[in-house]
């Protein structure tokens, strides 16, 4: 296995410089593939247009990370002292850097102005390691670090990064009779406890008079609201009747939370169950020796009931629950659809043993070229 184990046994430093190139190249290419699943989703209208927009925007966030932590810990492996430094990932039900990584990354990219003037600039620091190369025979590592530093901060400060919280921002979906607009609302949390991305998908009916995002009333104290519920232990029911009972004109009608992980690897996570027999038997080659999981909880209004006051009425949403087995109340939701994303050898291992937990959900299997496949 690569890297040690950290002393917490749930946590991994990549203390190798190959097993942690090896990591980030892997994520670059699952990031990439979950691009084409959302685009598969679409085409099978499991999501919309709109919905494929939004979650390649928070992919794309979470793949400008990775390239960002990438940087930053290109050589400081080989640094001595306090430099030392070494990427840190969840070994159980995550395989994504720790949250304190991201929180790091946050802390850092509001100070990356402030550190890229005090730097060399690229250029300089090339042509200084070449002088080092050529004229006194030494491999450059101090300058090869100065380097990385440069641009982890330089991308930091481009933006475009995965951060602990994402903001929620409103698009326009339609407009509604009586004066009422429709708007889908989106957020997403690096949630702490799980150590995984998660995306927020609100659908929600507007009867206030200004239009949502322009009432400084009202938005600021809803984006609030939204991220001060963003934990993965509520249920999704608990949020948006929360947020139903908060906001009189704000009217939720379907709100869906994607867990985008966690992600397994023979080589990187230890993983029980069947999910460690298929990776473990299908000696794939080495970056096909994955599987990630994707979950999609979703809850939907089901009726609107009038809640009486003194001298009005309130709508208030009745909220679908799954009625089978009761598995609806414990879960609060409408339904929760679980996918797994896998290569082609880890998927035949896993078609071949068929295990129970497995039957029902999707598989989106990454074939020649990049080419995503759905089965089930």
């Amino acid at each position: 296995m690569a890297g040690k184990i950290d002393l917490t046994g749930d946590h991994k430093r990549l203390d190798d410089d190959l097993a942690a190139r090896r990591y980030f190249a892997k994520f670059d290419r699952i990031t990439r593939l979950l691009v084409a699943v959302a685009g598969a989703m679409e085409a099978d209208r499991s999501l919309t247009r709109l919905d494929t927009g939004v979650l390649s925007g928070y992919v794309g966030a979470i793949s400008a990370a990775f390239r960002a932590l990438s940087l930053k810990y290109l050589v400081s492996g080989r640094i001595d002292g306090l430099l030392a430094q070494h990427l840190t990932i969840d070994l159980h039900e995550s395989g994504f850097p720790i949250y304190q990584e991201l929180a790091t990354m946050a802390n850092d990219a509001a100070q990356a102005a402030q550190h890229l003037r005090g730097m060399s600039e690229a250029e300089e620091l090339k042509d200084e390691m070449i002088r080092q190369i050529v004229g006194a025979r030494e491999i450059p590592t101090k300058l090869q670090y100065a380097l990385s530093q440069r641009l982890y901060y330089e991308a930091l400060a481009k933006g475009g990064v995965f951060w602990p919280q994402m903001h929620p921002a409103a698009q326009w979906l339609a407009d509604l009779p009586k004066g009422r607009r429709s708007y889908l609302v989106h957020w997403a949390v690096y949630d702490s406890q799980l150590n995984v991305p998660v995306v927020y998908l609100l659908e929600l009916e507007d009867s206030g008079r200004r239009a949502l995002p322009l009432d400084q009333g009202r938005w600021p104290r809803a984006q609030s609201h939204l991220l001060a519920q963003s934990v993965g232990g509520l249920k999704l029911v608990t949020i948006a009747r929360g947020f139903d009972d908060d906001f009189d004109d704000l009217h939720p009608k379907r709100l869906r939370r994607i867990h985008l992980g966690p992600m397994y690897s023979s080589a990187y996570t230890l993983q029980t169950g069947p999910i460690r027999e298929v990776l473990e038997e299908a000696h794939a080659p080495e970056g096909d020796d994955w599987a990630l999981a994707w979950a999609v909880e979703e809850l939907e209004s089901e009726r609107v009931e009038w809640e009486k006051g003194w001298f009005s009425q309130t709508e208030r949403q009745v909220f679908r629950l799954d009625p089978f087995s009761g598995r609806g109340v414990d879960l609060g939701a409408s339904r929760l659809q679980r996918a797994l994303i896998l290569p082609q050898r880890p998927f035949q291992v896993l078609a071949e043993k068929d295990p129970d937990g497995f039957r029902d959900m999707r598989k989106f299997v990454v074939g020649r070229e990049g080419r995503v496949l759905v089965y089930g």
